[in-house]
């Protein structure tokens, strides 16, 4: 069983001149659950030399390490799983790549794609952009804020773990997680903070808070 509360999903670009290693290794001390190698904008071979350094930090720490969009990158640094979007391979075609017990997980808005997603072999979601995201700019509009009502109706249709993603903060999160999230996944409200670890930290009560 993975545990998915804290979802951290890595850009450099967005972490304040910190390096990405800094940030997940603070990141794990404040309790990460899942570390996401997102780094767009980067050549595979950057991707796959900070993949082989964060697998190695994310299995001492029994933390869940997938690779965004990149089957090939997944396999090649021994990544949990890969996270999949609509241009990405098929689902089909990346669990026959990374085998049976990969984690194999697809981003979605729409309760329709969500139960496509599922009934194609998906692990988990990534459902979003929950909040208006500074972090992507090729969100069509009507993907813009579904919400937590949407989370939950997302979550209410399928049998698999759902993950808010877009927008997401200590201050916002528990609503979401309330909603029948699973957990939050965050990029700049843990990249960009002041002291990751402790935005770690502040977002995991939060989930938990949402649970209760």
């Amino acid at each position: 069983m993975h545990d998915w509360g804290v979802y951290l999903v890595t850009q450099e670009s967005l972490s304040a001149g910190r390096t990405t290693r800094e940030v997940v290794k603070a990141a794990i001390a404040g309790g990460v659950d899942v570390v996401q190698l997102r780094e767009k904008g980067r050549s595979a071979r950057e991707r796959y030399h900070l993949g082989r350094q964060l697998r190695a930090l994310t299995r001492e720490a029994g933390v869940t390490f997938v690779v965004n969009d990149r089957v090939d990158l997944a396999r090649a640094v021994d990544a949990d799983g890969v996270h999949l979007g609509d241009e990405d391979l098929p689902l089909p075609v990346a669990r026959e790549a990374l085998g049976a017990d990969a984690l194999v997980g697809r981003s979605v808005s729409f309760v329709d794609d969500a139960i496509a997603a599922e009934n194609a072999g998906a692990d988990y979601l990534g459902v979003g952009a929950v909040y208006e995201t500074g972090s992507k700019d090729d969100i069509d509009d009507d993907e813009y804020a579904v919400g937590p009502e949407r989370v939950g109706d997302i979550a209410a249709a399928i049998d698999i773990p759902v993950v808010g993603i877009g927008g997401i903060t200590a201050d916002n999160a528990a609503p979401v997680v309330g909603a029948g999230a699973d957990g939050v996944a965050v990029i700049t409200a843990i990249t960009r903070a002041e002291d990751p670890e402790a935005a770690t930290r502040d977002i995991a009560a939060a989930v938990e808070e949402g649970r209760r």
